[in-house]
């Protein structure tokens, strides 16, 4: 700077130096001074938790309040020559030592040979190792005895981010202490206290913005309110934060999810091309879409949202606005999309094109009807509730007449009326067929041949009976078809008469002729009979099922269609 003082960055400008100011650990801070109020301080902790929520500075907190001068006491008062030296790191009887470059099993001989000695003029000698994990399984052991049973003048401080990492013969041997993540809202509280003694102007949504990358840690917190801080001196605007941290701008989120839920397509897609404008990483920007959007189904889901969310007054409000008027289960159909196409993402180089499509599929989801809804309705229709002005719910199937078919007004109309549903399902009835003979004994004969010849029998099931009488069957077959020239074959013909002898006792001659069944001068076939009977079955059940009161209320509930009818 222009007056040659070094610049002191604000993670060390406004450390905490008692545990007042301790933020966001009140339960390691009231146990550590219940304890040295009833002086019950035991000899070995252990401080572990994310980076930068305060281990280090609580163990410099707790060797101050251990050695002031004005004695032990539950909080240091930071202007005796102790308290001073311990805050500088000049202290003489507390060591700090990184467990990172001082890993070896010699480090720790040394370490031990030295604790043996008296504290040259405090109370305690107060060993502070940092990032405790990063000692090797020699150093350990050569630490076990003396943690056990050190001498009375000796305290141990260990701080680690991965206590899963320390054997289990160390964790035995120390109090432990779990730091938890900082809130957002008190480190938003922490921000405004410090800008208010940097005389800094800035927003609570910027505030939030930089509490929010700091990812429950207050150190990351700083440092990112220490870069804003440097571009732009006293007056900080939204824009500037944006774009000096890199975060996602809420508005953003808030104008895509609201383009997803109108169904504008064409809003999403202009979202997502400011997102590549401004040089976001796709990735991350859906991952903190799918952030956005579980807040909003959180606040859909539960009375009490600000007790699961970690999230600043403000921005819970805003947030319940934007959640008003959307279904917990709105919500959670367009998340699982974009949680899906977050796992897509990870392997895909065109990532923009997933999102794009997620985000797309997202906008244009068809409303679904509530399951306790639809299970209602159901049973109005079963209780006969709903009521039904054009036939009682106890009305009679229509009368079938003739061959089944189903015999219908035509309903009138007027210009412009809507077709109904059951005019829509409803079909003419097919003609009536004419036979041109009796199909009693040839179908006999057929179930015989089957029965004794299934191959003989499954040909003949295609073959009309032109002529049935005493020593002659004349039978045809489609012109052309593979029925006919099977039938032909002198071997069938043989087998024929031996089928017909078998059944009618007589000797019979059997006769193949061609025929066109399009020209309706021969017989049905059996199979042609059968489909045709299967036909006027499904014709005549269309229109029981077009004609039904209750079919026609439950299409008119749920505004639906019929697609398919199958016999039970």
């Amino acid at each position: 700077m222009s007056n040659g003082t070094s610049y002191e960055v604000l993670a060390r400008k406004y450390r905490p130096q008692s545990f007042s100011e301790l933020t966001g650990q009140e339960h390691v801070s009231r146990t550590l001074q219940n304890a040295i109020d009833s002086g019950r301080v035991a000899h070995a902790f252990l401080f572990t938790g994310a980076r930068g929520v305060g281990k280090t500075s609580t163990a410099r907190i707790l060797a101050k309040t251990l050695n002031c001068e004005r004695g032990v006491t539950h909080e240091p008062c930071n202007v005796c020559p102790q308290c001073i030296e311990i805050t500088k790191g000049t202290s003489t009887d507390v060591f700090e030592i990184d467990g990172a470059s001082n890993n070896g099993v010699e480090d720790v001989r040394e370490l031990r040979d030295s604790i043996k000695y008296l504290p040259s003029h405090s109370r305690y000698k107060i060993i502070i190792i940092d990032e405790v994990h990063m000692l090797s399984t020699n150093a350990f052991n050569a630490l076990l005895k003396t943690l056990e049973e050190p001498p009375e003048h000796v305290k141990f401080i260990f701080a680690t981010t991965e206590p899963h990492k320390l054997p289990i013969t160390i964790l035995s041997r120390c109090q432990r202490f779990d730091f938890k993540r900082v809130p957002v809202a008190k480190i938003i509280l922490r921000l405004r206290e410090i800008a208010g003694k940097e005389q800094v102007v800035i927003s609570d949504s910027a505030l939030a913005l930089i509490a929010r990358k700091g990812d429950g840690s207050m150190r990351d917190s700083l440092t990112a309110f220490d870069q804003v801080l440097a571009f732009c001196d006293s007056s900080v605007s939204d824009e500037d934060v944006v774009t000096l941290i890199g975060a996602v701008d809420p508005r953003l989120l808030a104008d895509i999810s609201a383009a997803v839920f109108k169904g504008d397509t064409q809003a999403v897609l202009a979202g997502i091309k400011r997102v590549d404008s401004v040089g976001y990483n796709m990735r991350q920007f859906c991952q903190d879409l799918i952030e956005h959007f579980r807040y909003l189904l959180v606040i859909r889901s539960v009375k009490k949202p600000e007790e699961i969310l970690d999230l600043a007054d403000a921005e819970l409000e805003e947030l319940r606005q934007q959640a008003a008027g959307f279904s917990a289960q709105d919500i959670q159909r367009r998340l699982t999309l974009l949680i899906k196409a977050d796992g897509e993402m990870a392997f895909a180089s065109f990532q923009r094109l997933i999102l794009e499509m997620a985000l797309l599929k997202a906008a244009i989801l068809v409303p679904v009807i509530p399951i306790n809804e639809l299970i209602e309705k159901i049973k109005l229709l079963e209780t006969g509730a709903v009521h039904t002005p054009s036939l009682p719910w106890n009305a009679a199937r229509p009368a079938v007449s003739g061959e089944g078919a189903s015999v219908r007004p035509e309903p009138q109309r007027g210009a412009g009326q809507p077709v109904t549903a059951a005019e829509q399902g409803a079909v003419a009835p097919l003609p009536k067929a004419q036979p041109h003979g009796s199909h009693s004994d040839w179908e006999r004969f057929v179930a015989f041949a089957v029965e004794k010849r299934p191959a003989i029998g499954s040909v003949l099931e295609h073959g009309s009976p032109l002529k049935l009488e005493p020593g002659l069957m004349e039978i045809g077959f489609p012109s052309g078809s593979y029925y006919l020239t099977s039938a032909q074959d002198a071997d069938s013909v043989k087998d024929i008469q031996a089928l017909a002898l078998e059944f009618s006792g007589s000797a019979t001659t059997v006769k193949i002729r061609p025929i066109t069944p399009e020209t309706g001068d021969s017989p049905l076939s059996l199979a042609e009979k059968k489909k045709s009977d299967l036909d006027l079955r499904m014709q005549t059940l269309k229109q029981e099922v077009a004609a039904h009161p209750v079919i026609n209320e439950a299409l008119r509930l749920f505004g639906g269609t019929i697609t398919d009818i199958r016999e039970s």
